[in-house]
């Protein structure tokens, strides 16, 4: 994605949030009767961030740049988040001379490590735009199992929206999979040459109705913590809690762990599928071995 390319997506982020609010919500009257268009007008946000009219509509359409101040006057007019503020400064360019990123990853060798050491937490170590990069033996219990997955394939994104059995674990598919459009929209503002990820999107804008919908909003979202519900058909129903460490001497590889509050059915659940992993673990060695 070129220059252009990424001033028509903070154009685009930008009449997206606009559509999103009401006069009301920013403290303008509401003179009653339909309006022509839906959400605020171009006019409003720029009287609101002290900006011409022109200047707006000419950022908006992808026609020039803006400061990191009126920037931050748009962040505040339009009710801008912190992951949403950050995309649309991702956007602005401000990492505009970054080298393309074409290497293949590769797992840190200590976030290996230390996936090695978790045996009762289910753990993965996801690099850029999302792709899985390495996985513990609990983690392929909970989830699926990784390694019958081509590689260029292990993607969290697109196993969600492609693999029946991985979306079947999530009762709330639609708020996980939403969550997922969210977090690889920050992965596009963070490379946007990156041409693996403009495949991904393609692949699954054609072959997934909610995707493209999803990912035509510019809802924004980075890897944090929460929690997820799964209905796992081995360890029935698990309330786990994620969350994210991000790898210090390289920021594009973060490991993501599943855990649940001590002495709850969902610590049980998670203590009976290791148990139940490592059962299938020795059974299949012994059928090698014979």
């Amino acid at each position: 994605m070129d220059r252009n390319a990424h001033s028509s997506e903070l154009g685009a982020f930008l009449k997206a949030r606009r559509m999103e609010l009401g006069p009301s919500e920013v403290g303008l009257p509401d003179m009653g009767g339909r309006r022509r268009v839906k959400g605020l007008r171009r006019e409003e946000v720029a009287l609101l961030a002290s900006i011409s009219t022109d200047y707006y509509t000419r950022l908006e359409q992808g026609r020039r740049t803006a400061s990191p101040q009126v920037l931050d006057s748009i962040a505040r007019v339009l009710r801008l988040d912190r992951d949403q503020r950050e995309y649309m400064l991702e956007l602005a360019g401000k990492d505009a001379a970054r080298p393309r990123r074409q290497a293949v990853q590769k797992v840190h060798p200590q976030l290996r490590r230390l996936l090695d050491d978790l045996v009762t937490v289910p753990a993965v170590v996801l690099g850029r735009r999302m792709d899985i990069l390495a996985w513990n033996s609990l983690a392929a219990a909970l989830v699926t199992d990784f390694s019958k997955i081509p590689e260029k394939q292990r993607n969290y994104v697109r196993l969600v929206f492609t693999d029946p059995a991985v979306r079947a674990l999530y009762p709330d598919w639609e708020n996980v999979a939403h969550t997922g459009v969210s977090q690889l929209r920050m992965e596009a503002a963070r490379d946007p040459q990156d041409q693996r990820l403009a495949a991904l999107v393609g692949e699954l804008s054609v072959r997934d109705e909610h995707f493209r919908q999803w990912w035509g909003a510019h809802h924004v979202a980075v890897r944090g913590m929460g929690t997820k519900v799964f209905r796992h058909p081995v360890a029935g129903d698990l309330t786990l809690d994620w969350d994210t460490l991000t790898c210090a001497t390289d920021p594009d590889q973060s490991l993501v762990t599943w855990t649940a509050e001590p002495g709850s059915p969902s610590h049980d659940g998670l203590r009976f599928l290791a148990s139940w992993a490592a059962e299938a673990d020795t059974t299949a060695g012994a059928e090698t071995a014979s």
